[in-house]
């Protein structure tokens, strides 16, 4: 236990240290985003740090992995996917990658899970052929990819999501008597995000951009991935963890289905982008997202745990509030 505390507290300064590092090294190269119609920031902020704690949390990885914490399929599959999505992702910071581009990518590293889990489906549909949930697998995988680059739109909402789900999973795993390596690994994902967090955190002096959130959601693919076709965690208790982002982007991605022609193109109309422009504040609306997930998602999580049976009903407390909200603040406040 205390090797890994010392590897959290380790990848905590590595990436607060590596964030400083970066940020300079940004501005002088000029990776920058620019304030365009979709941004909330009114002057360039450095971009792509999420190459900082990415390369921090590989590199616990492998120290896992060594250590005999997590074998060698799970370090193959967070290790080489990893890679990939967050050079492709820095890529995309500094030259701008074209849509179509970015979602053959996501749909190759979610066929690369799908793969690197012998096509073990996420979910079991009775009557369902196996290859079908495979498949529905591998969409859910490359949308969880695009959800967490959706909710980088303010300060500190995605490093503090990053947070939260690594520690709700963890709390998970120990209350279901899951695999310590697997906690020591969220552990360690939670610190590496929080050292960037320090520098995120509204007023932000730094972006992730799609360095980390690519990354991000692909890790976390794969950590979900693990937990369900191991037995350790259900669906329900991921969605329940996820309920926030997952409520908040489908509703947003539906409702724009309706009420915009190109309902694929970049946007600012998610719920907490409306209210962060209106209120002229992110710090409000990060927080509030942060106390929905500590005070409501997060003992919905351990109900869902303790008692399995209670998993959907968790689900709907989870997403019911969400897309509520995003009803009343989403696109719609965005079209009025």
């Amino acid at each position: 236990m205390m090797w890994g505390i010392a590897l959290g507290a380790a990848a905590l300064v590595c990436t607060a240290l590596g964030t400083v590092a970066y940020r300079a090294l940004a501005v002088k190269r000029g990776i920058v985003a620019n304030p365009n119609f979709r941004t909330l920031h009114e002057r360039p902020m450095p971009r792509g740090g999420g190459i900082v704690f990415a390369i921090v949390f590989l590199g616990a990885a492998a120290v896992l992995w060594r250590a005999g914490f997590i074998d060698d399929g799970l370090v193959l599959a967070i290790g080489a996917g990893g890679i990939v999505a967050t050079l492709f992702g820095f890529a995309d910071d500094v030259v701008h990658v074209r849509a179509t581009v970015k979602l053959l990518v996501q749909a190759g590293l979610a066929a690369w899970i799908v793969l690197s889990f012998d096509g073990k489906p996420l979910f079991d549909l009775p009557g369902v052929p196996a290859i079908v949930e495979a498949a529905a697998s591998w969409f859910l995988l490359v949308w969880l990819m695009n959800l967490y680059n959706f909710m980088d739109g303010v300060d500190g909402m995605a490093a503090s999501g990053g947070v939260f789900i690594c520690t709700a999973a963890s709390v998970a795993l120990v209350l279901s008597h899951g695999d310590h390596g697997l906690v020591v690994l969220f552990g360690v994902l939670a610190l590496s995000c929080a050292g960037f967090l320090f520098f995120n955190w509204p007023p932000a002096s730094i972006f992730m951009g799609d360095a980390g959130s690519l990354f991000l959601g692909y890790c976390f693919g794969v950590l979900i991935a693990v937990t369900i076709t191991g037995g350790q965690l259900t669906a329900w208790t991921w969605l329940v963890i996820l309920g926030y982002f997952a409520g908040d982007t489908t509703t947003t991605t539906v409702l724009r289905l309706f009420l915009t022609r190109k309902w694929y193109g970049a946007h600012r109309s998610h719920a907490y982008q409306n209210l962060a422009r209106v209120w002229n504040d992110h710090r409000k609306v990060t927080m509030g997202v942060v106390w929905y997930q500590v005070m409501w998602l997060l003992p919905l999580t351990v109900l869902s745990v303790l008692v399995p049976a209670a998993g959907p009903l968790a689900a709907a407390l989870a997403l019911g509030p969400v897309v509520v909200w995003t009803l009343r603040y989403g696109p719609r406040l965005s079209s009025a």
